[in-house]
């Protein structure tokens, strides 16, 4: 089987402090397909989220990319894989506090990914870039906005966003800090896909791990234009799930 592209910060982060470990920006798996994605038309890149590791991640993008293809979407889709199999997620006992390592590594990811972006638009200006994230992948897809907003070439540097399952708070598409950040790099268009039967945003949000999931009952105030959302009623919170009812894209 062929890899599966991918940009990878793995190891760069602790996974029980959520510490910066490495300097480093990413690393590109395998190099030789990055230098042909130069000029493609456009790319979606795959944003995993909590308790994945390497295999979780590479399976995510996999899943995407099958799903994608049956909808009639034949551009390259890759990965972005970090540090999200943080130490004791699995364990009740200990969830709250990964999840929270979880939320700093994901935030502190923003920028790796923001730099690929940059890094990558440089060489394929008229690539169009499309991030797709689950879960905590939307904190990873709205550190990445923050990063690149602080530079005004980056005005429509992302052409659009896909949320599932999103763990970001209810209040993000319209608050003045990151409702006007995500209307100026983001070119077309913001789609959260909402579900209001999703067990494990329900107990997030039960529990105040995150307080009104994105993800559970869509935004709430008004949202930025270009923010639009689907409800959706998948079988349950994981990603296999989100992907069987998706039924359009981009």
């Amino acid at each position: 089987m062929k890899p599966i592209p991918r940009i990878s910060t793995r190891g760069y982060y602790d996974l029980s402090t959520g510490k910066t470990l490495k300097k480093n920006q990413y690393y590109l798996y395998p190099k030789k397909d990055f230098t042909k994605l130069v000029d493609s038309k456009e790319l979606t890149i795959m944003i995993h989220g909590l308790r994945n590791d390497n295999a979780g991640a590479i399976a995510k993008v996999v899943l995407a990319k099958n799903r994608l293809r049956k909808l009639g979407y034949t551009h390259p889709v890759i990965g972005f894989s970090y540090d999200s199999n943080t130490t004791g997620a699995h364990l009740i006992k200990h969830v709250k506090h990964a999840l929270a390592v979880g939320q700093t590594i994901a935030i502190k990811n923003g920028k790796n990914l923001g730099l690929f972006i940059e890094d990558f638009k440089s060489t394929s200006p008229k690539t169009k870039i499309r991030l797709m994230g689950h879960s905590l992948g939307s904190q990873v897809i709205l550190s990445t906005v923050e990063y690149l907003s602080k530079k005004k070439v980056h005005e429509n540097i992302i052409e659009s966003v896909y949320f599932f399952g999103a763990s970001i708070t209810e209040d993000v598409p319209s608050s003045k800090k990151y409702g006007k950040m995500l209307q100026k790099v983001i070119n077309k268009k913001i789609i959260n896909h909402y579900a209001p039967t999703d067990e494990v945003l329900n107990w997030a949000n039960k529990e105040k791990f995150v307080l009104g999931p994105l993800g559970l009952n869509g935004a709430s105030g008004k949202p930025i234009s270009k923010y639009h959302q689907k409800l959706i009623k998948p079988k349950n919170h994981r990603f296999a799930s989100y992907s069987a009812v998706l039924n359009s894209f981009p």
